[in-house]
């Protein structure tokens, strides 16, 4: 009986230290603040302020002040979010700063489910233009989410997930947000602004930016560089397109000087950037057809380069929006 005993309070106390340990506690020193108590175990974002007020909320005094005595749930150090879309491996992501906290954008891969938009070929491989759209689409989401941004996936795939492959399987599986993508290019276009649109009205972020991302498809010998196109009566959009224009070509001087970059800037009267409420870039990747530029969407380093540059053309724009 003694023995049973020992071994249930050995148990007992491993549970209880594991448990204990799971998550930091502490209690705050006289007149310390949230904030101040915070900085003492380097927790100084503001997602740490925000966890901490969720986690203690019925231990804080009215105005959300400290009590002497009272042991405090630290939040943990990094902020984490998960999001399915992004595959079983990489749905879990780390909120590693948050320099675009305020910011909310709508991410919209084109064409999907009954229209594959432009087709290439390399190898007996078709090359369809939204599965390449979607992968790097994806890619941006992550980096802008890990950021600290809001950010609406406007075209989904359910099983695709970042894919790494050279020559990506093609489906029709993608919906506008849960719903059937309609094969009628009007209609299809229409629903996207519609979801973007339905969205922006409920959204309360000052920053609201919409990004369309497609591949064009010219002839094989046509290779051509990024371009951004805005609506023509949208200054915060040409400020978005050039900012982004203006690291792809800080980027190209940077990994190949010698090359140069003729990605252009210009006014474009389509549809989505047209009827969509926030203010939008339709940026196009490169040709489809043409072996060079195939090799910048078929290589998975590329693609994440890809998303990166958008990104941090993004983190550029909000960072101006913000000191205005």
């Amino acid at each position: 009986m003694k023995y049973s005993l020992v071994i249930f309070s050995f148990l007992f106390l491993i549970i209880f230290t594991f448990s204990s340990t799971a998550q930091e506690t502490a209690k705050a020193n006289k007149g310390e603040g949230v904030l101040q108590f915070l900085k003492r175990f380097n927790r100084t974002k503001s997602f740490h302020f925000d966890r901490f007020i969720e986690l203690n909320r019925d231990k804080l005094d009215k105005n959300n002040g400290l009590k002497l005595g009272v042991t405090y749930t630290l939040p943990p150090l990094q902020n984490e979010g998960n999001e399915p879309l992004f595959g079983e491996k990489l749905a879990k992501y780390t909120i590693d700063s948050d320099e675009l906290n305020g910011a909310c954008f709508y991410l919209v891969s084109g064409h999907g489910g009954p229209d594959p938009g432009a087709i290439g070929e390399l190898r007996g491989h078709p090359l369809h233009e939204d599965e390449y759209a979607y992968d790097i689409m994806l890619r941006l989401a992550r980096n802008l989410m890990s950021k600290g941004a809001k950010v609406h996936i406007i075209i989904q795939d359910a099983k695709d997930g970042i894919r790494n492959d050279k020559f990506l399987d093609v489906s029709d599986r993608e919906t506008c947000m849960g719903q059937a993508i309609p094969l009628n290019q009007v209609k299809r276009l229409q629903q996207r602004c519609d979801k973007i649109n339905e969205l922006f009205k409920k959204d309360k972020e000052h920053y609201r930016r919409a990004l369309f991302i497609h591949l064009d498809s010219r002839s094989e010998s046509k290779q051509i560089d990024v371009f951004f196109y805005h609506y023509d009566a949208s200054a915060k959009g040409k400020h978005l397109a050039n900012t982004l224009q203006n690291v792809f070509n800080r980027k190209y001087d940077k990994h190949q000087p010698l090359r140069g970059f003729s990605g252009t800037v210009s006014p474009r009267d389509l549809f989505v950037i047209k009827q969509s409420l926030p203010v939008a870039v339709f940026v196009e990747l490169g040709n489809i057809q043409n072996s060079r530029d195939q090799q910048r969407f078929l290589l998975d380093d590329n693609r994440q380069a890809l998303a990166n540059w958008m990104c941090e053309g993004l983190i550029e724009d909000y960072k101006n929006y913000k000191n205005k």
